[in-house]
């Protein structure tokens, strides 16, 4: 064979190789052509309150005598799932219960589980609104975290500390996909009222972002699965290892029998 056909073997190879490469590690494949443009996506993230959440209130108006008997006392408590004593006295947070609810000074009993911080906001202000004027009401929900695992740099659990986070947002937090990880095989799994839910996202198409899983939930696992070539090669490594072991006793069995044979033949 001339010299000339190795060497356009070799760019195919090289270029088959390199087209492969892109197609397994690009984000949004299917973006247009043009350099800006709108992408798939409600772009709502409330997230839904459940028990066992930790929420800060804060009311407060332009007189703030009239609203102090609505906050809970000062403490220097540790925050919810914290060992540490705080130096600082902090505002008391409030754990919504089994039963979905939370209770306040002045107001009492609440349920909120199932409702958004916002709605949670609505539902105080027009408690307090009938003996305070124009009461400003602000309701944080406190850290929660979520399990990222897989093919990812560093998996692990991660602490969220804001409503507004994705899978993307999770992701990067733990060093972004190895090499080996699947871009097409992200899967949320998702527990809500004893329910189980996964979701499938595929990383190389834009329409991700329109998934209810794109913005993460409390107590959400995002598993990134392996690719085709980090499963082959697993298969190898054990094909391999599995070889060398059935090798390594045959050789262990016939030095055994080659030392009887010798004994014998001494004596």
């Amino acid at each position: 064979m001339k010299p000339w056909i190795y060497c356009l073997a070799l760019c195919l190879l090289l270029a088959s190789c390199s087209t492969v490469k892109e197609n397994n590690l690009a984000y949004f494949k299917n973006l247009p052509a043009e350099s800006t443009g709108p992408l798939p996506g409600s772009g709502a993230y409330g997230i839904v309150l459940r028990p066992a959440d930790e929420l800060c209130i804060t009311v407060s108006s332009m007189v703030p005598e009239a609203t102090a008997m609505f906050n809970a006392p000062l403490n220097n408590a540790a925050p919810h799932g914290d060992a540490t004593v705080t130096p600082q006295p902090r505002l008391a947070t409030h754990i919504i219960d089994r039963q979905g609810c939370i209770t306040l000074p002045m107001i009492g009993r609440l349920h909120v589980a199932g409702m958004t911080t916002a709605q949670v906001e609505d539902a105080i202000r027009e408690q307090v609104a009938q003996k305070v004027k124009d009461p400003y009401v602000q309701v944080q929900l406190l850290g929660y975290y979520v399990d990222v695992m897989g093919e990812v740099k560093r998996p692990g659990r991660v602490t969220v500390t804001r409503e507004r986070y994705t899978v993307l947002d999770a992701l990067a937090e733990c060093g972004d996909l190895t090499e080996w990880g699947e871009r097409a095989g992200v899967v949320v799994v998702r527990e809500h009222n004893g329910q189980n839910t996964y979701y499938r996202l595929n990383l190389s198409d834009a329409a991700l972002m329109a998934s209810p899983a794109f913005f993460l939930q409390q107590n959400d696992v995002v598993y990134v699965e392996p690719n085709r070539i980090k499963i082959d090669n697993s298969k190898y490594n054990q094909n391999n290892a599995f070889k060398l072991s059935v090798i390594s006793t045959i050789v262990s069995a016939a030095s055994v029998v080659a030392s009887l044979v010798i004994a014998l033949a001494v004596k």
